[in-house]
């Protein structure tokens, strides 16, 4: 059983990684096509980059301690099987099954030759319902019977060469058996998948929604967070790299943020018709539906709104940080006030983290404290 379980392990080890490296990217990719974000695309999406990985995992471990594999082998070794329905004379030849006899049958589950074709076929069956999600329609059974194939050829190829010469051996056959398993499973969870993509919505329903929304020219909060977060992680790279250059102390340090995020949530927009870098790559931009000149007055109240928190943040840190010798007569009132600037982050910190729920998972009943205190309105319409 460890044989199945621990590649399933490994994969589910390595999609933790790719979750953690791709779960942003993904949420700027789906507002950005939707404007929502659908459960039922994230599961299925996520769902099936972990089943890749679990059975490419299945097919590939555990891999040999050496590189040397014929070494481990006799001269003779054969690394290929040719034979078609090989398996269904191993499975008889090494059972007291009988055709005749009824009663034997069930000796046909304790056969090993025959878990091993069943969990053949049922390793590609789940890839069926993956390409009949994508392809949406059973008239397209021909492609997934090439790509399966295709899928299963790579599988068999991978073995057969050792992955690609890293061992000097094959430590798996190339066997014409898995070939046609692999491959009857991708087609058979072609065909089945309606029962499995009864459970969530269509592609047509998904895309139904995403018109409805741009029709009514709403924007989610978590395209208007997202968008702030591209625009101060873009902020922080390029005064990271600008610091590097030079030599700076902790006050150069901060006019450079307080100039970057003033180039971020104010230059740019005014310039670019309420666009910042996050909200063009969120498909949207700021308007005060008064004009424009009333738009760039807001827009530098929004700024403003956004810079506080940061301020607020860097005078907590420093106060945190002050350190006064116990001798001094303020050291008594260092302190209170270090204890005081730590409670007060913390509560700041609450505040806004229930704040950003409460606005991303309050079915827009509610805008960030930014956009309501600058009564900036965000539109995907373009001037």
């Amino acid at each position: 059983m460890s044989a199945y379980t621990e590649p399933i392990n490994v994969a589910a080890i390595f999609f933790v990684v790719l979750v953690f490296v791709l779960f942003i990217p993904w949420l700027i990719y789906t507002y950005r096509k939707y404007n929502y974000l659908p459960l039922s695309t994230t599961l299925i999406s996520f769902s099936f980059i972990f089943y890749f990985l679990s059975a490419l995992f299945l097919v590939l471990l555990p891999l040999p301690e050496i590189r040397d594999t014929c070494s481990l082998q006799k001269p003779d070794t054969q690394h290929y099987s040719l034979m078609p329905f090989r398996f269904v004379v191993n499975t008889f030849d090494n059972s007291s099954i009988v055709l005749s006899q009824p009663g034997t049958y069930r000796l046909l589950f304790s056969q090993p030759s025959f878990y091993q074709a069943f969990f053949n076929f049922l390793l590609l069956l789940p890839f069926g319902v993956y390409l009949r999600y994508f392809f949406q329609s059973k008239k397209y059974w021909k492609k997934a019977l090439g790509i399966t194939f295709l899928l299963t050829l790579f599988y068999e190829i991978t073995q057969v060469t050792g992955i690609y010469g890293i061992y000097n051996c094959a430590y798996r056959i190339f066997d014409v058996d898995d070939l046609m398993l692999n491959t009857t499973g991708g087609v058979v969870g072609f065909f089945i998948a309606p029962a499995v993509l009864a459970l969530f919505p269509s592609k047509k329903k998904i895309n139904e929604k995403a018109e409805r929304l741009l029709a009514l020219d709403q924007v989610r909060g978590m395209s208007v967070l997202l968008a702030v977060i591209i625009d101060i992680f873009i902020s922080d790279m390029v005064v990271k790299v600008v610091l590097k250059m030079t030599n700076v102390n902790e006050v150069s340090e901060f006019i450079a943020n307080t100039i970057a995020l003033f180039v971020a949530f104010f230059i740019i927009p005014w310039i670019w018709n309420g666009y910042t870098v996050g909200t063009k790559i969120m498909r949207y931009r700021y308007d005060s539906k008064v004009s424009r000149a009333e738009t760039n007055k807001r827009l530098f109240k929004r700024f403003g709104a956004i810079y506080a928190m940061y301020f607020t943040t860097v005078i907590a840190n420093t106060l945190n940080n002050v350190e006064v010798s116990m001798d001094s007569p303020f050291y008594k009132a260092s302190i209170f006030l270090t204890l005081g600037a730590g409670i007060i982050f913390i509560i700041l910190s609450m505040v806004l983290f229930i704040h950003v729920m409460l606005v991303v998972f309050g079915k827009e009943k509610r805008r960030f404290y930014f956009d309501e205190s600058s009564d900036l309105y965000t539109t995907r319409k373009k001037m």
